[in-house]
């Protein structure tokens, strides 16, 4: 199973799957009860959302602002959270939610072997992140602008997907499979050089880099950097 093929699996990934994902996991805040209206007009919030914040930041981005954007009215809004700080956190928490069941659930062919395990990782992050750019620039770009809390909680997200390369490393050093010294360390470095897909996507498109070959080109770098055994 490739990628691709595990996005499609494992979750919806379009904004109206993502949308309906933070209706079932905060029921108890969405006061609007027919899920295909609650929605519809949670993805007009979250689009305007994501598109207001990546023009002026969220912490300067106002609930009038998300109101006039989405065409949701300023009453409608509180149906769906009580504050800023509660859409801060659906967000926050469907990005971390998606990316910890999509890689921490891989197919069961690539477990036997860590080296089929950390080339199906960096595919599946690079898919991911290709599609849900918007959601993940979000969660990383904006972390300096959030509260506290917020700040916290896109920390933790990111060491949680970092906690899962990590033990994919660690595993394939006691297989003899990888040769590094500390794989926290090299975990911690394989996590920017995916970052970079979705941070600086328009450098790698001018370069005429596409996700497919953005993967493969980590993926050789990273086996170089951990002295992949020839017999795995």
């Amino acid at each position: 199973m490739n990628a691709t093929e595990a996005l499609k699996k494992l979750s919806d990934v379009s904004m109206e799957g993502l949308c309906g994902s933070i209706l079932e996991r905060h029921r108890e805040t969405v006061r609007v009860q027919k899920p295909h209206i609650a929605i519809s007009k949670l993805v007009l919030i979250i689009e305007a959302t994501l598109k207001l914040s990546s023009r002026q930041s969220f912490h300067a981005t106002s609930l009038r602002q998300i109101s006039e954007e989405s065409g949701v009215s300023m009453g409608s809004l509180y149906s769906y959270f009580d504050s800023k700080d509660t859409l801060l956190l659906m967000i926050l928490d469907q990005v971390a939610t998606t990316t910890t069941n999509i890689l921490g659930n891989p197919p069961e062919e690539v477990l036997a072997k860590p080296l089929n395990h950390l080339r199906w990782l960096i595919e599946t992050h690079v898919e991911l992140t290709d599609a849900m750019l918007p959601w993940f620039n979000f969660a990383f770009l904006e972390a300096k602008s959030f509260p506290r809390f917020g700040r916290k909680a896109a920390i933790e997200s990111e060491e949680a997907s970092e906690r899962i390369f990590r033990e994919v490393i660690e595993k394939g050093v006691q297989q003899a499979c990888f040769v590094v010294e500390d794989p926290a360390f090299a975990a911690a470095l394989v996590k920017p050089l995916l970052q970079d897909w979705y941070v600086k996507r328009s450098k790698w498109r001018r370069r005429g880099i596409n996700a497919k070959e953005y993967s493969t080109r980590v993926k050789n770098f990273v086996e170089k950097a951990l002295s992949v055994n020839a017999a795995t």
